[in-house]
């Protein structure tokens, strides 16, 4: 995410590098790679398990899954190599021309709005068990017997977390403070891995196997499709990493696909632990959001808490930014065609953008009492960015490189299978989605 905010100084016209500016290397690549990919997407993946039908049928699906996500940074790089644009949106206009960069402005401000709702719907939730389990600690009574006070309301607590916190910390023009906070994310989703194994372990009222190994629960192929977005949502590091090849000291294609590859496995084995443990502690009955099956008073995971809490609070500004940024410059370039463009009125619009931003994302995260709905839906938006943009990034890309007959062939047949996986996965989730929402009705 640190790295997405680089793109943000493009959106306001602004170079994003220098011929002074330090180059990344391969570590250092990897390591922002895995900052963007693990996150949030990590609490929903044992549930994911759980959809799938079992450990070997979600692990199977992980894997074909990174066929294409590996596939999708590679075209990416190899595009903005071609175009010389550090940024996803400057790469597809100037790859595929200004109407599907235009689509993929959009796609990406609806992308990181509703990351923005998912984010404060994981907060709620923890905001919710923290209180529980202060309760359970201090008084020493279950949950059950919890008396319901307003202040204790996770809404008016998440209301109040933004106000004092999450507004201040958006407003800025640029939030330098992200550049010591940002490895917060990796060491959150690593500790949480680390105390779901020790949990399975250790959990003294845990009555045998939970679940089987292999894949019985399998309802349908529509199951086992159900969980992909899922997957997208958690891989999902495509939006920086032309910013983060952009970054590097070696810009070989050959390097860049090593760079991928080795970024996606450690995702990979990181998220399948997550899944696969948390599936084994409680089966059917994990909850989408694996930190809520736990008990209140259970000091790992409250600790857990916390660090995905505070984590995803400093996380957030960088995605308000990034996509007031998108409105907020055509908002400016067409001001000043007008009249001058004053700090104030710079200042005005910023605020104007973030408090609604805040307002919005808010409303909708205290009426989406489920991660999942959330997450499917980003997932979908998410095939965009994996699939369709790079599918249709390299049948361009292909077209006009001078390349033989045999291999355009080869590689547009591989852009359209891209596109077409992601066309798929987009129109079922939002199917779904719309289903679920019209049922509520």
């Amino acid at each position: 995410m640190e790295e997405l905010a680089r793109e943000s100084i493009s959106l306001l016209g602004k170079p994003t590098l220098d011929s002074d500016s330090p180059r990344l290397g391969s570590f250092g690549a990897i390591f922002i790679m895995l900052k963007s990919a693990l996150g949030a997407g990590l609490l929903n993946f044992p549930w994911a398990f759980e959809r799938a039908g079992g450990i070997h049928t979600a692990v199977m699906v992980e894997m074909v899954s990174l066929v294409f996500l590996v596939s999708g940074l590679v075209i990416l790089g190899y595009s903005s190599s071609i175009s010389g644009q550090s940024t996803y949106q400057a790469v597809v206009r100037g790859v595929c021309g200004a109407s599907i960069g235009k689509l993929c402005e959009v796609c990406y401000i609806f992308n990181l709005f509703m990351i923005s709702i998912a984010f404060l719907v994981i907060v709620a939730d923890q905001l919710q068990k923290l209180c529980v389990s202060i309760y359970e600690l201090i008084i020493g009574l279950p949950e059950a017997e919890m008396p319901y006070h307003w202040y204790t309301d996770q809404r008016f607590t998440l209301s109040v977390l933004c106000v004092i916190l999450i507004l201040p910390l958006s407003i800025p023009r640029e939030i330098s403070i992200q550049k010591y906070t940002s490895v917060l994310g990796t060491f959150a989703a690593t500790y949480l891995t680390v105390a779901m194994i020790i949990k399975y372990y250790t959990m003294q009222d845990q009555e045998g196997p939970v679940t089987p190994l292999y894949s019985t629960g399998l309802n349908s192929w529509a199951s086992v499709f159900s969980v992909i977005p899922t997957i997208c949502f958690g891989f999902q590091c495509h939006e920086s990493c032309i910013a983060i090849y952009s970054s590097m000291e070696n810009k070989k294609l050959s390097h860049w696909v090593f760079i991928s590859v080795v970024s996606m496995v450690i995702c990979l084995v990181i998220y399948s632990l997550t899944g696969v443990y948390g599936y084994l502690t409680f089966g059917k009955r994990v909850t989408p959001d694996v930190l809520m099956s736990y008990a209140g008073d259970d000091l790992l995971m409250i600790v857990a808490r916390l660090l995905f809490g505070i984590s995803i609070i400093t996380i957030y500004p960088i995605v308000l930014l990034l996509g007031r940024s998108v409105i907020q410059d055509p908002l400016l370039k067409l001001r000043s065609k007008c009249s001058v463009v004053t700090k104030s009125y710079e200042t005005r619009t910023r605020l104007v953008l973030t408090v609604a931003w805040i307002g919005v994302t808010l409303l909708a995260a205290i009426f989406v009492p489920d991660i999942s709905k959330v997450i499917g839906l980003i997932g979908g938006i998410s095939a965009f960015f994996i699939f369709i943009f790079p599918g249709l990034c390299l049948i361009f890309a292909v077209h006009s490189e001078p390349i033989s007959t045999r291999l355009r062939v080869i590689l547009t047949a591989w852009g359209v299978i891209t596109l077409l996986c992601g066309a798929f996965i987009f129109g079922q989730s939002t199917s779904i989605a719309i289903m679920q929402a019209l049922n509520k009705l």
